[in-house]
């Protein structure tokens, strides 16, 4: 789990029976608003159930990270914006950790949807405050939701469908849209974030004009719970609590935000961060590598119990992932399926999973792996409907065969899968050049995989291992955080390793996933550059669904024909946050079903403090 998720402690959630979408009343003021079920807390509700009201404040959270920052601005879709901006700035709306994709009111009391889904308006909440006093306006919301489109193409691919934003009426705010009967934008407007217009567009502290456009390392003015206390560039950055915070007494904040003060560290090695988690250098680690968690915690913190090991499996119940070596398409080595899907044949998960995950791990099978409504079998039903309607758009065995990775494990296996491979590569025109497969100019098949640090060198290594026994030269290269991310944004890369987190609600952000609008964009998520029209058609009927059934009927058609489409070597998934921890923490006695809710409901507790030793409350 990232530090970002760490900080929102805010996942949205899945159960195992699937609700109906769920209908916002039209044409009146709510307090809440739902994708798939009905909201838990009336109008009015005092808190939320599963936070402690009488939870101390005070104390510090240590947290670590992997890489460094060079900016305080949120929005730029170039830089590295320093972790745990969501504690300085706020949203219209914030979920809750015990639903799914039910946002409450925050920065707006209230939203009011059109009839025809056409337009939704936010009320603000008039005791909303920034932290120099001035209120959190309608026309903050304007200039913040225009800047962001403006200047950031993720958030432009997003919000497509966002014709017009205006005030229209006093503390009120309107977004208007190109179309109609689509649930999930009101829903998802109210998670734009809002930036103080007067603040930006004043003077800092030399007397010159501050610019949005721009990266800063001038300490932002928010609305949230914390401010920026310090921070060493690129290396720490310190956030205090707000003690006259306007949203003290508000009901989704009671309860939550206990510790005085948040601290991240930034290593640039994993091996590294992990030593100064043990070195007691900051509190909380989520392990990412199962030898270790099955080997390396037997230093003497643990074994003495000041160092806590626990899974916390709510963190995933809400959310599916696809993650994998993505291709990129935009490199002709990768134009032709068959080449992709060939690639999937040398990797050995098996043999992976018996030498070095040690059985922790699960092999990814669908683009929204760990939801109930990924692919499976063949098409049927409604899903059927929708690729009939597609069918001259999208590859033809998505309806006679059923998505499966190949198994290896042994020798003979292996040895099976490869051959199937290199057929794959000679019907796509390699041919065979002694011990290489070499193209119509006699050029070696060969790329580079791109990694951001060593953690997944051994996994890439199985399959560079492997291609090499057909004649396939793929390379490893890993770089530091700050080149990985440069290099990602230009798309100076044949093969990296990466994914998507889907949430239980799959809707608009599938464009700038897998979209060709989002194929050439700067910085987008579509790493695969993929531009397919029947990828496309798909992704434009599921934003448009206007009941649950055909939603997730939308979203099996999609994931089976972005399987077929074989951008990636799935990889594996742990469905558990692994987690170690400094024991100077307490916590609710139910933890909500969908998030671990660390750190935010969370609380410094002074007694354990005193018997583990080391950092102190200072």
């Amino acid at each position: 789990m990232t530090l970002s998720k760490l900080l929102a402690a805010a996942t949205l959630a899945l159960s195992l029976a699937v609700p109906a979408m769920a209908q916002t009343p039209t044409g009146v003021w709510v307090h809440a608003d739902s994708l798939t079920e009905q909201p838990k807390y009336p109008e009015g509700f005092a808190h939320f159930d599963y936070v402690n009201v009488d939870a101390p404040k005070g104390g510090t959270v240590r947290l670590g990270d992997m890489g460094g920052f060079d900016t305080f601005n949120p929005i730029l879709p170039k830089g590295e914006a320093v972790g745990g901006l969501g504690l300085i700035y706020e949203t219209l709306m914030t979920p809750s950790m015990d639903e799914v994709n039910t946002s409450y009111g925050l920065l707006a009391e209230a939203m009011m949807v059109a009839d025809d889904y056409g337009s939704v308006t936010f009320r603000m909440d008039p005791d909303a405050r920034w932290h120099d006093g001035e209120p959190v306006t309608a026309e903050d919301v304007v200039w913040s939701f225009n800047k962001q489109a403006e200047l950031n193409p993720n958030i432009a691919q997003y919000y497509a469908n966002v014709t017009e934003v205006a005030v229209t009426a006093p503390g009120e705010v309107t977004f208007t849209f190109d179309v109609t009967g689509n649930r999930e934008l009101p829903h998802i407007l109210g998670q734009v974030m809002v930036l103080p217009q007067h603040w930006w567009e004043g003077t800092d502290a030399e007397g010159a004009t501050r610019n949005i456009g721009e990266s800063t390392l001038e300490s932002p003015l928010g609305s949230g719970p914390y401010r920026l206390a310090s921070f060493d560039a690129g290396r720490s950055v310190t956030y205090e609590r707000v003690e006259d915070y306007w949203g003290n007494d508000h009901p989704t904040r009671i309860g939550t935000n206990n510790f005085d003060r948040y601290q991240i560290e930034y290593f640039l090695d994993l091996t590294v961060q992990f030593e100064a988690f043990k070195g007691d250098q900051f509190d909380w680690w989520v392990e990412n590598t199962a030898r270790r968690w099955a080997t390396a915690y037997d230093f003497p913190a643990v074994q003495d119990g000041r160092v806590i090991q626990e899974l916390f499996e709510q963190d995933y119940n809400g959310s599916g992932v696809m993650v994998g070596f993505v291709m990129n398409l935009r490199r002709d080595k990768f134009a032709d399926p068959l080449v992709r899907e060939a690639l999937n044949y040398a990797f050995d998960f098996e043999e992976l999973s018996n030498t070095l995950f040690y059985g922790q791990y699960e092999r990814i099978d669908s683009f929204f792996f760990g939801l109930p409504f990924r692919s499976s079998g063949l098409p049927e039903g409604e899903e059927l409907e929708i690729l009939e309607g597609v069918r001259d758009l999208v590859p033809e065995k998505v309806f006679t065969q059923p998505y499966t990775n190949p198994v290896s494990g042994d020798e003979e296996r292996l040895y099976e899968n490869l051959s199937i491979a290199t057929e794959m590569l000679l019907e796509a025109g390699y041919q065979r050049d002694g011990t290489r497969l070499v193209d119509e100019n006699g050029e070696q098949l060969a790329f580079e995989i791109l990694l951001n640090g060593p953690t997944i060198e051994p996994v890439a290594q199985n399959l560079v291992t492997n291609l090499a026994q057909i004649g396939v030269a793929a390379t490893l290269r890993t770089v530091d955080s700050p080149q990985y991310i440069n290099r990602l944004r230009s798309r100076d890369y044949d093969v990296i390793y990466s994914g998507w987190s889907q949430s239980f609600s799959p809707g608009n952000e599938q464009r700038f996933f897998f979209g060709s609008g989002s194929a050439d964009q700067e910085g987008s998520q579509n790493y695969a550059g993929l531009a397919d029209p029947g990828v496309d058609a798909l992704i434009d009927l599921l934003i448009a669904a206007d009941d649950r059934e055909t939603q997730e009927a939308a979203v099996k058609a999609l994931d089976r024909v972005l399987l077929a489409q074989h951008i990636l070597v799935p990889s594996y998934s742990l469905r558990t946050t692994r987690s170690a921890r400094w024991d100077r923490f307490s916590r609710p006695e139910s933890l909500p079903e969908f998030s671990s809710g660390f750190p935010t409901i969370w609380w410094w507790d002074a007694d354990k403090a005193a018997k583990t030793g080391g950092a102190s409350a200072q």
